[in-house]
């Protein structure tokens, strides 16, 4: 996104902003499209960015939706209740009917555990519903269900005609670099489906995959070599027995790289020799995979081009406590007040993930930017304080 279009933003809106280009975003569906198989689905995570649900609407085939809050923006955003998968590990029974009720044609269920899977099926049966449902493995956590225990739901399936178990799921976490550990967790799906077959006669016709592929968010990080990357993972999924769809979940890898965090100098100063630039955001706003106090340095820049030697500045923001520095040692020109800094890669999880509510401080506006539409408000700059205080 071109500077201009980022200066408009910030004085049309007001900082502190997120702004996410969507023209960004179609590419980057594109480009991991087109560095996959033909075979293989899309499926977003809403937990990544909720704001950019309908924008993918026509570019993915599934939303992942974890609670009720993330599945009514999904319906309020007019998303089809067909493409939507209800995972999480609270399901409650109220919540549970509710969606039942409202969705006859819901897309999928997850399962994530044995009572997850009879609630399920209570529901169902009271509905007079037919769901189809991903039984989601255990990576070793407090997710998804032990293989004895999937097995055991498996063979007992005659006994809930009411649901057709249409696969298995399997996510493990984000941030994965290693080829090595995606070799593995493929190689255990694929081992699973031919056991399945084998012993349970059972015939998995989807698994839903959470590769968690990595995003380089700072300096510091190695380049990843995202095309050979990409190619060796497909490989791994052609060299698979397993002749199903495949449907992989995904959201840092897909929203990250849109985002864009905007906020303004609020004051300057120098103490004990250090400079200083206080912020109208935070570290509440703001926050990026493996951050830790500052030490890494994220894509930033000025807005402004400033003349002069350049010196060592921290980003601080406007939260009282030591922890609130956005970057630590940034070297610049001396800014003034007003400036606006721009936080790049910024389009996942940030506009959610940060502790908003910390200090009462406004939540910021939200828009977005294409070259077909301009910018557009999503969400204007939200008061606070109405939720931290008695109704």
């Amino acid at each position: 996104m071109k500077k201009e279009f980022l200066s408009q933003a910030a004085q049309t809106l007001g900082t502190p902003l997120y702004l996410f280009d969507l023209d960004r975003l179609y590419q980057r569906v594109e480009r991991i499209r087109n560095n996959l198989s033909a075979r293989v689905e899309l499926c977003y995570a809403v937990k990544a960015n909720p704001f950019l649900v309908q924008a993918l609407n026509r570019q993915v085939a599934r939303f992942e939706v974890c609670s009720p809050g993330e599945y009514h923006i999904c319906r309020n955003q007019g998303l089809p209740p067909e493409k939507l998968v209800i995972s999480g590990v609270n399901k409650t029974q109220k919540d549970t009917e509710e969606m039942m009720e409202q969705c006859p044609n819901m897309g999928v269920y997850t399962a994530e555990s044995l009572q997850q899977w009879l609630l399920l099926n209570q529901c169902a049966q009271k509905y007079g519903r037919t769901i189809r449902v991903l039984l989601r493995l255990t990576s070793g956590n407090q997710f998804g269900i032990e293989e004895d225990t999937l097995r055991k739901i498996i063979r007992e399936r005659e006994r809930w005609p009411q649901s057709e178990i249409i696969g298995i799921q399997l996510y493990s976490g984000t941030q994965k670099h290693s080829l090595r550990r995606l070799q593995r967790e493929i190689t255990r799906l694929d081992e699973l489906v031919l056991s399945l077959k084998e012993q349970e006669r059972f015939v998995v016709q989807e698994l839903e995959y959470g590769p968690g592929f990595p995003v380089s968010y700072f300096e510091e990080d190695e380049p990843l070599g995202e095309e050979e990357f990409f190619h060796s993972f497909s490989q791994m999924l052609e060299q698979m027995e397993f002749s199903g769809s495949i449907t992989l979940e995904m959201g840092r890898s897909i929203a990250a790289e849109c985002g864009y965090y905007l906020t303004s100098v609020a004051d300057i100063k120098s103490n004990r020799g250090q400079n200083y630039c206080i912020l109208d955001g935070g570290m509440h706003q703001i926050s990026y995979y493996g951050q830790s106090m500052a030490m890494k340095h994220p894509p930033v820049s000025s807005l402004q081009q400033r003349p002069g030697e350049p010196l060592p500045w921290n980003l601080c923001g406007s939260l009282c406590t030591v922890n609130d520095i956005l970057v630590k040692q940034v070297s610049l020109p001396t800014p003034e007040l007003g400036d606006v800094f721009v936080f790049e890669k910024a389009g996942a999880y940030c506009v959610t993930e940060g502790i908003a509510l910390f200090l009462s401080r406004d939540l910021p506006a939200v828009a977005s930017w294409s070259e077909e539409q301009g910018v557009q408000l999503l969400r204007p700059h939200t008061a606070a304080e109405i939720f931290n205080q008695n109704q």
